[in-house]
């Protein structure tokens, strides 16, 4: 009897990292010869949770996964891997039917991991201090689950150290990929066939200090270079790297989408102070109209945290007040989470209830905000790649990160078409193709 492929399934919480870092995983088990099961209901014999731990919710919600394993297989091998698995690796060793736990570093190991761990009784634990990490580890991947936007990853580790943040403690310090080995990777994702890459990292402002003189414009200028690219979007960024300089270089390479996902995190200067965040508000603002000077169409996205030890009434007034200033495109909200060994774990932490009205409120403003950046695009003529098919219509994402959608009686996804935002009360909105 021909004997049985093995079968491995993965379960990726946080950050696009993250994702990125699960998808370079697989391919190595495909590559094995294992059978990808994308359900985490299908019997596997190998279960890997690659864990976040940038909140409490993150790492209850990778305890939860991690216990599911072992409920449908008893006899699988249950890794957990990631930046939870890297900060507490004493808690997850104690939650039973644990295999393998793998940090942050080594991840391009696992299947030798996972052989081991076949061979074990107990967990087998490979976590070593992050501070220790100084090379990039050089993850590749040829084929992504989405077949019309590739990410790469560039970049590792952050120096920040923000005062409410463990990312730090979990990455350890900045290493960058090499120009080379980046500009490869794209060449190999284009002939796959795609034709938009998004760069991201932990840190991405921080991509090449650990190289000598190269910087993240440099690597962007590059890469434009590559034939059959057609757009290059960044994950976020850190404000600090704005400078006219900057801006002028990516519009010139004429691939560049223009949206930026700008960190701001808090618009009082009184709090960004305390998280340790390396600017104020009225140098984030300077920034922003850097942007809009070059590119005035720019989507601008954000990170807020609303709760943060320390933050009265005026202070979270006063964001209220900045972020309809910026007039930001979208908004994501945080509640401020504790987080062991952080500086902001020992201050005097605030009341749930308060956090959550400070929460829906931004969230609303948010949503106004959004609104308007449609209004604001509304009747432009633009280009728009479409990545999907849903319920009779194609959706993607204007360059300036507008998702729209388009009835056709012909295919159109992974096409860059062009044509006129619509009508809408919100997301996806009609796109009029403009027809040859």
């Amino acid at each position: 009897m021909e004997e049985k492929n093995k079968s491995v399934h993965i379960t990726t919480l946080g950050c696009k990292v993250n994702a990125y870092e699960s998808e370079a995983m697989l391919e190595l088990f495909k590559e094995a010869g294992y059978e990808v099961h994308l359900d985490s209901e299908d019997f596997s014999d190998v279960y890997i949770i690659n864990t976040c731990t940038v909140t409490n919710l993150s790492d209850r919600k990778s305890r939860q996964i991690i216990r599911r394993g072992k409920k449908i297989n008893p006899q699988a091998v249950v890794c957990v891997v990631g930046c939870y698995a890297q900060v507490s690796p004493e808690e997850v060793e104690k939650i039973p039917g644990v295999d393998l736990i793998l940090g942050t570093k080594d991840r391009d190991k696992i299947l030798d991991y996972v052989d081991q761990a076949m061979e074990k009784e107990g967990p087998l634990v490979h976590v070593e201090d992050a501070r220790s990490h100084r090379d990039f580890e050089d993850f590749s991947i040829d084929q992504q689950t989405d077949h019309t936007r590739a990410y790469v990853k560039i970049q590792d580790g952050c120096n920040q150290f923000c005062s409410y943040c463990v990312i730090p403690y979990a990455r350890g310090p900045i290493r960058s990929r090499s120009l080379e080995d980046s500009h490869r990777q794209v060449e190999k994702l284009v002939e796959a066939g795609y034709k938009e890459v998004v760069l991201t990292g932990i840190h991405v402002a921080s991509y090449g200090k650990d190289l000598g003189d190269l910087r993240l414009a440099d690597l962007i200028e590059d890469l434009a270079q590559i034939q059959g690219l057609e757009r290059i979007r960044l994950s976020s960024v850190d404000p600090n790297i704005v400078t006219e300089d900057f801006i002028q270089r990516l519009a010139a390479t004429g691939k560049v989408c223009d949206h930026f996902h700008l960190s701001l995190q808090h618009g009082s200067n009184k709090i960004l102070q305390a998280m340790n965040r390396k600017y104020r508000a009225e140098d984030f603002l300077e920034k922003t109209e850097i942007i809009r000077h070059y590119m005035p169409y720019a989507g601008l996205s954000t990170d807020c945290i609303v709760g943060f030890p320390g933050e009265e009434e005026e202070d979270f007034e006063e964001m209220c007040a900045f972020v309809k200033k910026v007039s930001f495109s979208r908004l994501h909200v945080f509640k401020y989470s504790s987080r062991q060994g952080t500086p902001a774990a020992k201050k005097k932490q605030m009341n749930g209830k308060i956090k959550n009205t400070r929460s829906q409120k931004l969230i609303a403003i948010g949503d106004v905000l959004a609104q308007d950046f449609i209004e604001k695009n509304k009747g432009r003529d633009l280009d728009v790649l479409f990545e999907q098919e849903n319920q009779g219509f194609y959706e993607g994402y204007t360059s300036n990160y507008i998702r729209v959608k388009t009835k056709s009686d012909r295919p159109l996804t992974n096409q860059i078409l062009h044509g006129t935002i619509g009508d809408s009360t919100g997301e996806p909105v009609e796109f009029k193709l403009r027809r040859p």
